[in-house]
């Protein structure tokens, strides 16, 4: 791959990861877009794992304490926040794993980002999930923080992350859309989301790093590497930017842009 389409996917994937507007929609639309080829799931997996250090870097008082939480966890001290926080973690991630492995084997996931049908499913789901954040942040009672979360919370949090498969959703954006219409303020519902990301973001990048190691292509392994840091970079900052906005200001931009794009983009496929 060339160093400008390498910096470009490490530019989408790292500032849209975490923002509501769905990371794996742009990383589809990029080669579209810019006509570079798809970079193809390893160097995707690569990105996500960059990402992945950025949130662990940036609420590492929170890793923290799931880190310790799980070894209270394994002695039953339910009674603790951290060890809660570890189980509603590990809870909360189940369904994706399931939902991706059934993905996986069944080829859902090539079938969907075909050129034939990905404008299509991204247009509806960037529009109709884009709604409903809108709803989600404007209309429901927001008062609950993050401790407050209960198992019946993180279960439904879980499922909504496992819906974000389909290219468009966006999991930062369903995520936070549950947690507001569970009455989460928009940081705590902000928080959950992106430490939900970790244990997710783990998953698939041990199985997108022996996919690298067993193709033996250390030219794919080296992109990577660059692509990885790249994220890094620029999902740190995005984080920072995005938890300063949404502690005095609302969704409503993240929700234009969806709006806008699912518009553009459904009257691409349709005409």
């Amino acid at each position: 791959m060339s160093l400008f389409h390498l910096i470009l996917v490490a530019l989408v994937q790292g500032i849209t990861e975490f923002l509501p507007i769905s990371s794996s929609a742009h990383l589809i639309l990029a080669p579209m877009v810019t006509g570079q080829p798809d970079q193809g799931p390893m160097i995707d997996m690569a990105v996500h794992v960059g990402t992945l250090f950025a949130v662990l870097l940036a609420f590492r008082k929170e890793v923290a304490e799931a880190f310790f939480g799980f070894f209270h966890l394994l002695r039953g001290r339910t009674d603790r926040w951290d060890a809660r926080l570890a189980l509603f973690l590990i809870v909360g991630t189940i369904p994706v794993i399931i939902v991706g492995l059934i993905f996986s084997k069944l080829d859902i996931m090539d079938w969907m980002r075909d050129s034939s049908r990905a404008l299509t499913i991204i247009g509806w789901t960037t529009l109709i999930f884009g709604i409903l954040l809108y709803i989600a942040d404007k209309f429901t009672a927001q008062t609950r923080e993050l401790k407050e979360i209960t198992m019946k919370d993180t279960i439904l949090v879980g499922l909504a992350q496992a819906v974000a498969l389909i290219p468009g959703t966006s999991r930062s954006g369903i995520t936070m859309t549950a947690g507001r219409f569970l009455g989460l303020d928009r940081t705590s519902a902000a928080r959950f989301s992106m430490l939900m990301a970790i244990p997710t973001i783990i998953a698939a990048g041990a199985l997108g790093t022996k996919d690298i190691i067993d193709s033996g292509n250390m030219q794919l392994g080296a992109d990577a590497l660059i692509a990885a840091v790249l994220s890094f970079i620029a999902a740190l900052i995005a984080i920072k930017l995005f938890m300063r906005w949404i502690a005095s200001a609302s969704m409503t931009p993240f929700v234009i842009y969806r709006l806008a794009l699912g518009v553009i983009l459904l009257w691409i496929a349709y005409t």
